[in-house]
C-alpha cells in the first residue's frame, strides 16, 4: 500500500532535486545537464548584482513577515472573543461561516477581490456614493496592493486558524476559571491572566514554526492578484522565479533563484525548530 505514496514522492520531490545542478551551469536544453557549460556560482552572484533581485527578497521578507503577524494575531483575537460566547449554536454558526473562504482555492477568491476592488467593483461605487471621491485603483498601487495581499490572506485563512486556538482555550483547566469568580475577577482579568497565559505555549510553538516559512509568501495568491504595474512592490521570489526561469527562459538563474530561498528555508526551518523546543518545550521528533 506504500509502494504509490513512494514512488510518487520520489518522482515529485526527490528526483527534480538532480536538476539542482543546472544552477551552477548555462544550461541549455538542447545540451543536457552533462554538456551544458558550468559556471561556478555565477547566477547566485547575479541575484544580488540584479538591479531587482534585492527588491524581489526584500518584497517576499515584507509580505511573509505581515502575513505572519497578522496571521496570528487575528485568529487569537477572533478565539479569544469566541470563547466567551455561550451559545453554542451562534458559536458554531459564526466559526462555520469564517471557516469557509479557507476551502475557496486562491484563483477563484482572487478573482472575487478582483472584481470587488475594480475601479469599477462595489467598494469604489461606495466610496464614489457616500464620500463623492474619485475611484480608487487599488491594485495598482504597490502600498496597497501589499495592505489587500495581507488583508485578504488573513481574511481567508483566519477561520482555519481560529481552530487551533480554540482547541487550546478548550484544555485550560476550568478551576482556574472558578477561583477566579470566587476571587471576584471580572471576564476581562479571568481572559488577561488566566486563558492568554494559558495558551501563550502554543502560540509561541506557532510564531516560531512560521519563521520557518518567511520565504514563503504564496505564490497562488500573488501570481492570481498582482500585475507589470506592481512588480515593484509585489514581486515575490516565487513568482520571479516563474517569469524569469520558466517566461524568459533563464532556467539556470531561475534554479540558482530557487535554490537560494530553499537553503535559506531549509535553514531558517531549523532554527525555528531549535527555539521551539528551548522556549516552548516543542519537539517533532
Amino acid at each position: 500500500m506504500l509502494l504509490p505514496a513512494v514512488f510518487l514522492t520520489l518522482l515529485f520531490a526527490y528526483l527534480p532535486i538532480l536538476g539542482l545542478v543546472s544552477a551552477f551551469q548555462d544550461y541549455k536544453p538542447w545540451l543536457g545537464f552533462f554538456r551544458s557549460p558550468w559556471v561556478g556560482l555565477d547566477h547566485f552572484r547575479y541575484i544580488f548584482e540584479r538591479e531587482d533581485g534585492p527588491q524581489v527578497i526584500w518584497n517576499t521578507l515584507a509580505i511573509s513577515g505581515m502575513k505572519i503577524v497578522a496571521g496570528l494575531a487575528a485568529p487569537l483575537f477572533f478565539a479569544l472573543l469566541l470563547n466567551e460566547v455561550r451559545q453554542m449554536w451562534f458559536k458554531r454558526t459564526i466559526q462555520t461561516i469564517v471557516y469557509l473562504p479557507h476551502f475557496l482555492s486562491w484563483v477563484i477568491f482572487s478573482g472575487i477581490l478582483l472584481d470587488i476592488l475594480s475601479v469599477n467593483g462595489i467598494v469604489n461605487k461606495a466610496l464614489v456614493t457616500l464620500f463623492h471621491i474619485k475611484p480608487i485603483a487599488f491594485l495598482s498601487d504597490g502600498t496597497l496592493f501589499r495592505f489587500i495581499v495581507v488583508v485578504s490572506d488573513v481574511w481567508k485563512e483566519f477561520g482555519f486558524g481560529t481552530i487551533v486556538f480554540l482547541a487550546a482555550l478548550a484544555g485550560v483547566n476550568p478551576a482556574l476559571y472558578e477561583a477566579a469568580e470566587i476571587d471576584g475577577a471580572s471576564r476581562w482579568r479571568q481572559t488577561l491572566y488566566i486563558t492568554v497565559p494559558s495558551i501563550m505555549p502554543i502560540v509561541v510553538v506557532l510564531l516560531t514554526l512560521s519563521l520557518g516559512n518567511v520565504l514563503n509568501a504564496n505564490f497562488d495568491q500573488i501570481f492570481n492578484m498582482y500585475s507589470p504595474i506592481v512588480y515593484d512592490k509585489g514581486d515575490i521570489i516565487d513568482t520571479f522565479v516563474y517569469r524569469i526561469g520558466i517566461l524568459n527562459g533563464e532556467l539556470s538563474f531561475g534554479a540558482a533563484m530557487g535554490m537560494f530561498k530553499s537553503v535559506v528555508g531549509l535553514i531558517l526551518i531549523l532554527s525555528a525548530y531549535r527555539a521551539a523546543l528551548k522556549w516552548a518545550n516543542y519537539r517533532i521528533f
